[in-house]
């Protein structure tokens, strides 16, 4: 039954349709307006006056078929290969099976089996044996840059398949039914729209046949998303050289952050366990579009934009944003891991003379150490760490053009196939790609505390407010 008066996020049921339209739009325009035919932007975005779709056309990668050419069968099979392998790696190989949080309902956890880790590192692994013997021409990179439309497509349509999938299956939770299903406390508004973009069904599995029982949102949230993201950032790796017969340093740290940040996230994958996506988001389009098409090709915007315009950090560039992401990686690893100790040890020596909450519920809230500086500090470690995703593209921007056209006493031109790439008039513009995972972390980032405010609220009462008028700060003392 849906509740009598439903709490609306992300702008009700009209935001979640925009989204839901606006998003796979969204990644269309990022591929047409930053590529490799014109310039990131294309040429005519910069004179929006001018601009007509005729002259935009013959600037962007547009399918010589048209519409059609959007998808292909060969990407689309292969894209469910790719599925299929992830499945199988995860039955086949060893795992970790371990409890989650007690349910709301039931009041028992459900079992997970962990072990998206090893299935990257096979991934990887027969990667770089292609790679040792073909080199950058290794066929996985080369597909991927040649049918990265077609496969942003597919990934699409996946998304949008699964999403109604669980929509559908999810009326099918009854109460006090015997295998712990649950509708999640948001997703059952009874506004279908707003209903299949949060989602419905909490922890939806399906049990197939060889592979066993599947969770289907731990399994999207930390495989074919995640590993995909570090296989598109090394096929653009693989690009750039293939190009200019070079690999530059500015991808190499991006590809080599980034593929951390993924194997670190996987290696420790039961953490995803505590995570308000697995505890109290039901599984819908945000979900699911976000781990399969979100992930893996925006935030491989840069390594993208620096295959087709190399930068080059030199030594002092390099220590710089080293510096960011280790700052960053320190507070948020150290934030989180005082967190669990205080969580599940809170009488350890570390915490001797420091400040909590006894709440009625029997818990203690942390008061000092990190968590005396902001609700969510691990929040802003978090954040930092990420800025260096794109803080080696600069001030992005290029345009390509023709062999020759180069004004005199220009800016050195980078060759790619003959023609000259410089960034010119474009110089600037591109950062509203490269730099757009940064500003949407932080608006994520930031949503979440939010949300994360209102279920502590309603879960400690007043001992929330107590905590919030000792910890003022939501995110970054001072500031926010």
């Amino acid at each position: 039954m849906a509740p009598s008066k439903p709490k609306y996020e992300f702008g009700g049921p009209p935001g979640a349709a925009a989204i839901v339209v606006g998003l796979p739009v969204l990644m269309y325009l990022f591929y047409f307006a930053c590529n490799d035919v014109s310039g990131c932007p294309a040429p005519a975005l910069l004179d929006p006056r001018a601009l007509s779709w005729a002259t935009l056309k013959s600037q962007i990668p547009w399918p010589q078929d048209g519409v059609t050419g959007f998808a292909s069968w060969v990407a689309t099979g292969w894209t469910a290969a790719y599925y299929l392998l992830s499945l199988v790696l995860y039955r086949v190989l060893p795992a970790n099976e371990v409890y989650g949080t007690k349910l709301r309902e039931s009041g028992r956890p459900l079992r997970y089996r962990l072990n998206a880790f090893h299935a990257t590192v096979v991934q990887l692994a027969a990667c770089a044996v292609g790679t040792y013997l073909h080199g950058a021409d290794f066929v996985v990179w080369t597909f991927i840059d040649q049918h990265y439309l077609q496969l942003l497509t597919a990934n699409v349509v996946f998304a949008w398949a699964i999403s109604v999938f669980v929509y559908v299956r999810s009326f099918a939770v009854k109460p006090g039914n015997g295998d712990m299903r649950e509708l999640a406390k948001g997703g059952r508004t009874g506004n279908l729209m707003y209903d299949f973009y949060i989602g419905r069904e909490l922890n939806p599995r399906i049990t197939l046949p060889f592979f066993g029982e599947i969770d289907i949102k731990t399994w999207l949230e930390m495989r074919p998303g995640l590993t995909g993201w570090v296989l598109l950032d090394l096929a653009f790796v693989a690009k750039q050289y293939r190009n200019y017969g070079y690999v530059s340093d500015s991808i190499l740290f991006i590809s080599a952050v980034q593929g951390y940040y993924v194997l670190e996230g996987q290696y420790a994958e039961a953490g995803v366990l505590n995570m308000m996506d697995i505890i109290t988001d039901g599984l819908g389009f945000m979900l699911v579009f976000g781990d399969i098409v979100w992930v893996p090709f925006l935030y491989t915007t840069q390594c993208r934009y620096l295959s087709i315009y190399p930068v080059h950090l030199g030594w002092a560039g390099l220590a710089a944003v080293s510096t960011v992401f280790a700052i960053g990686l320190y507070i948020f690893r150290a934030a989180n891991t005082q967190k669990a100790l205080f969580r599940t040890t809170p009488d350890h020596p570390s915490f001797a003379g420091m400040s909590y909450i006894q709440t009625k519920r029997g818990t203690r809230l942390l008061t000092a150490g990190w968590w005396g500086m902001a609700r969510h500090i691990n929040y802003f470690g978090d954040w930092m760490q990420a800025s260096p995703f794109s803080l080696p593209t600069g001030l992005a921007g290029y345009l390509i053009l023709p062999a020759g056209d180069v004004a005199a006493g220009a800016e050195a031109a980078k060759m790619l196939d003959g023609r000259e790439v410089v960034q010119g008039a474009a110089t600037g513009w591109g950062m509203a790609f490269t730099y757009f995972y940064a500003v949407w972390f932080a608006a994520m980032l930031i949503h979440r505390e939010g949300r994360d405010d209102a279920a502590c609220a309603e879960k400690y009462g007043k001992d929330w407010d107590k905590y919030k008028s000792t910890v003022k700060w939501r995110i970054l003392p001072g500031v926010y």
